[in-house]
């Protein structure tokens, strides 16, 4: 474990700011963020749509425009479904919802060098041809109405490759970690999944979508990956050790995910990196290079949480994606570390997924 010490101990004396850094270490940071294939795994999309995907004028975070400038490769955007009441109108609501923002989506294809993927190869092609690679996703399981055969019929139509099974508050599916006192919600309400989780889950795993267990309990998170037969995943969510959060994930989910080939994608929101806020660009590295020593480098990956909330100091939008790069490198990682860390780890574990569906 020494290198990671060292790595941490280097990092913490290393500061981020471009004045910083001698100009031939920060050309050779540049140089490898232009080669990478970076791959952001969880941004919401604004909502209602807005038409600002192109603007080069606008307040989001994330847009065509602002992944160029920042070197941003690939990104999955999450139609995001707030957790409702569970009955007949909200479960209408959510279903509703989901279709409309997927179809916004899906929308992007074409336009301007954009590529909407739906397998780990189609994400290189468009890397190749230099486009940018969208990746459907769905946040919260609420979305399905609580039909678990819905999630065939999305991946069919739109591509969509991860779910979160909740967001905050508790679902048809499983519990949340983050309980919504104004929806009525007790600690637990199926004790992890429910049987509905768990077909879910089934029909996730056939139809080569990701389970994604960012925003889940612990006991939910637990129990998806006995039932999973492909590896889990967290989508944006942060190490518990390093600060006390119920939506980060503590040292046995961390083993867990180990055990089972799983993924954890480091977020960028301030308070999942440091207690009470104010995480930076530093407190980010800190949480990766915390994980990468615990389990490994091949268990651990990038994503911001931009226009739901994410954005730090040195990462407050796309057009910075490079500091990460800068930051990743300071704090010792290899060149090929932070391929992997960047894009590689999540490519390889979309094409577990994809080659389990084609097995089941």
């Amino acid at each position: 474990m020494k290198k990671g010490i060292d790595r941490i101990g280097r990092f913490d004396k290393r500061p981020l700011a471009h004045d910083a850094f001698p100009s031939d270490l920060e050309q050779t940071m540049t140089d490898l963020h232009d080669t990478l294939l970076t791959l952001d795994s969880h941004i919401d999309i604004p909502w209602p749509d807005r038409q600002d995907a192109w603007a080069e004028e606008t307040s989001r975070q994330v847009n065509v425009p602002k992944t160029r400038k920042g070197g941003l490769r690939a990104v999955c955007l999450a139609a995001y479904i707030p957790q409702g009441p569970r009955d007949d109108d909200g479960h209408a609501e959510g279903w509703f919802r989901v279709q409309a923002m997927l179809n916004v989506i899906s929308g992007l294809e074409g336009g301007q060098g954009v590529r909407v993927c739906r397998t780990a190869a189609d994400v290189r092609a468009a890397y190749e041809a230099d486009d940018l690679a969208v990746i459907p996703a769905i946040e919260n399981g609420h979305a399905l109405g609580g039909q678990p055969e819905r999630i065939t019929e999305l991946a069919r139509k739109y591509g969509v490759r991860y779910m979160t099974l909740t967001h905050n508050g508790h679902n048809a599916l499983a519990d949340a970690a983050i309980p919504r006192k104004d929806l009525e919600d007790s600690e637990t309400l199926h004790e992890g999944l429910s049987d509905l989780g768990r077909e879910a889950i089934a029909k996730m795993n056939r139809s080569g979508v990701l389970v994604d267990v960012s925003h889940a309990a612990k006991s939910t998170m637990m129990q998806a990956t006995e039932v999973s037969t492909t590896p889990v995943f967290a989508s944006h969510s942060c190490a518990r050790a390093l600060c006390d959060h119920p939506r980060n994930l503590d040292d046995e989910q961390l083993d867990r995910l180990k055990e089972t080939g799983g993924l954890i994608q480091v977020t960028a929101m301030g308070s999942f990196l440091k207690k009470g806020g104010g995480g930076t660009v530093e407190d980010l590295v800190r949480h990766v290079s915390y994980i990468a020593d615990r389990i490994g480098v091949e268990h651990v990956g990038i994503s911001s949480d931009f226009d739901g909330g994410g954005g730090i100091p040195g990462w407050k939008d796309a057009t910075e994606t490079a500091n990460v790069t800068r930051a990743l490198q300071a704090a010792g990682f290899s060149d090929k570390d932070i391929a992997a860390i960047w894009g590689g780890n999540m490519l390889r574990l979309l094409e577990t997924a994809e080659k389990a569906a084609t097995q089941a």
